[in-house]
């Protein structure tokens, strides 16, 4: 059976010779598709692995790069940082039209939605909560240089090019006047802190990009398409927004920070704070830019909507949040001047 974007028989005819007992008759399932990377579930029966290859269509390189997701991952394996086994990678586009990469099936459960982690009970999503946390403060720890990623991405600078690439993306994609979003650029442009100290920055941290298993511990973080070097205080203030998100557009996105017993955004910060040595003196701006990317993205998908280029599920409510967002990042940079 064929799968969008899966050639199964060159698969089969490559696999055995990159992952060590492998067979070449397989069968593969399609996990997440859409506009970003795409990963199947592969077997032969016996094994089952996770590959891992660019959405379809022209794409950026350096937005579906697999082979910094590889890098990255296999870099972290030896770490306190729970990531899957990366087995290979397959830079030669002859074999299913663009680089891929295989890695092991993780068993373990991606909690998104409040209704997938409310039978739990509050104590149990505290805890899952809490480790996720705490996953961070050691993603956050780790010294790039010493896991071989020292050239990962450009560390100087990193928060200044942020606040410019987003300006850029939101020119991009006006739709209405958004006097908010201009106040709030000019407010993160003018008042760039020192940053913190350069680290592996995951780039979409948040609960429904890790998986848990039954006994509720936290078996690996994924879907590192967005990672590089830079401010890792930015992971942290994007998964806070995020569940600001939530409260703009309940039921509607990704809600789990809703959850009873879900950490609050008080103290998420503050346990992330009593466990890491970062200065978090000036969050307060990186609140701020993390609500003006979140904005941006979501203008950017309304944008398509208003153009009628968006696919896929419903997005036609996510305008609503653009504002909320805005006004909720400049109460958050004002607060920090």
């Amino acid at each position: 059976m064929s799968v969008p974007g899966l050639d199964i028989e060159r698969l089969g005819s490559w696999l055995p010779s990159a992952v060590p007992g492998a067979g070449s008759e397989l069968t593969a399932t399609l996990i997440a598709g859409g506009n970003s990377n795409l990963t199947y579930e592969v077997t032969d029966g016996a094994g089952i692995w996770i590959v891992r290859r660019p959405p379809l269509g022209h794409v950026l390189a350096t937005a579906h790069d697999m082979a910094r997701e590889y890098r990255v991952i296999s870099a972290l394996r030896p770490t306190g940082v729970p990531v899957p086994r990366a087995f290979a990678l397959c830079e030669d586009a002859d074999v299913l039209g663009a680089p891929f990469y295989v890695m092991e099936k993780v068993t373990g459960r991606p909690y998104r939605y409040v209704a997938d982690i409310a039978s739990l009970g509050p104590e149990r999503t505290r805890a899952i909560s809490e480790s996720l946390v705490d996953v961070l403060v050691r993603l956050h720890d780790v010294d790039p240089a010493a896991v071989g990623l020292a050239d990962f991405g450009r560390s100087d600078g990193f928060l200044k090019r942020q606040v410019r690439r987003w300006k850029k993306q939101l020119d991009a994609s006006y739709t209405q006047e958004l006097a908010a979003a201009e106040e709030l650029h000019a407010r993160l442009a003018a008042d760039i802190p020192t940053e913190s100290a350069t680290g592996i920055v995951h780039g979409d941290y948040r609960l429904d990009n890790a998986l848990v298993d039954e006994s509720d511990r936290l078996v690996a973080v994924i879907d590192w398409e967005m990672a590089t070097l830079g401010d890792p205080l930015t992971d942290l203030a994007l998964m806070v927004v995020y569940g600001r998100l939530a409260d703009a557009l309940p039921g509607r996105v990704a809600d789990v920070t809703s959850a009873p017993g879900y950490l609050s955004e008080r103290q998420v910060v503050g346990r992330y704070a009593a466990a890491s040595p970062r200065d978090m003196s000036r969050f307060g701006f990186y609140l701020g830019l993390a609500s003006f990317k979140l904005a941006v993205i979501l203008q950017g998908i309304h944008y398509r909507y208003v153009q009628g280029h968006a696919v896929g599920a419903d997005v036609s409510h996510l305008g609503e949040a653009i504002e909320p967002l805005l006004e909720g990042g400049l109460t958050a940079i004002k607060e920090d001047s």
